[in-house]
C-alpha cells in the first residue's frame, strides 16, 4: 500500500481546495493517504537574510515529511491568477532544502475557486513549473464553480466527479509504475 500526502496550497481557515484535496484522498483505492494543513506551520517570509539566520523548524519538518509519501495530491488556491503568497513562500523555503521539493514522485495536481475557471492560471502554472521541483508525473483537474458542484462534501456534478475519479485512478496507475 502506498502512502499520499494532500494538502491545499491555502491558509485559509475555510479554504475549498482543503475540501477538494481531503475529498480527492477520500477517494483513494488501496492507499493511505495524510492530510496536512499550511495553516500549522510557522514560517517567517523567505529571504536570504532569513536563511542565514536558519531554517524554521517547521519547515524543516515539512521537507522531511516529503520523504515518506510515495505521491501527492495538492490542491492550490488561486490569488490574481497565481500561487497564494503563503504555498509560494513554504515552498520557497523547502525549495533551499531540497531542491526536488516533489522528490520525483507523482503529483494529482488540482485547482478550484467560486468561478467558473476553476483556478485554471494558477493550475496550468503548476503544470508548467513543477516538473522542475521534482514532480515525476503530473496529472491535472480543475473543479469549476465550487459552490454550485461542491456540497455537503461531495461533488454533486456527475460528469465533474467521473473526471475526477478517472484522474485519481491514473494517479494511482503512476504509484505502481
Amino acid at each position: 500500500m502506498k502512502k499520499i500526502l494532500a494538502f491545499a496550497g491555502s491558509t485559509s481557515s475555510t479554504s475549498i481546495n482543503k475540501k477538494l484535496a481531503t475529498f480527492t484522498a477520500e477517494n483513494l483505492e488501496n492507499n493511505a493517504f495524510d492530510v496536512v494543513d499550511l495553516r500549522d506551520l510557522k514560517v517567517t517570509m523567505y529571504s536570504e537574510d532569513e536563511e542565514k539566520n536558519g531554517f524554521p523548524e517547521d519547515i524543516k519538518k515539512f521537507s522531511e515529511s516529503l520523504d515518506h509519501y510515495d505521491g501527492f495530491i495538492l490542491s492550490l488556491a488561486e490569488h490574481n491568477g497565481s500561487y497564494t503568497a503563503a504555498f509560494k513562500n513554504i515552498f520557497d523555503w523547502c525549495s533551499r532544502l531540497e531542491s526536488k521539493v516533489f522528490r520525483n514522485k507523482p503529483l494529482l495536481l488540482m485547482a478550484t475557486s467560486p468561478g467558473a475557471r476553476g483556478g485554471q492560471s494558477v493550475l496550468s502554472d503548476g503544470v508548467a513549473k513543477f516538473p522542475f521541483m521534482g514532480a515525476k508525473e503530473i496529472i491535472s483537474y480543475s473543479l469549476p464553480s465550487f459552490n454550485d458542484n461542491f456540497k455537503e462534501g461531495n461533488i454533486v456534478n456527475d460528469d465533474l466527479l467521473s473526471q475526477l475519479k478517472e484522474k485519481i485512478k491514473q494517479f494511482e496507475a503512476t504509484l505502481k509504475a
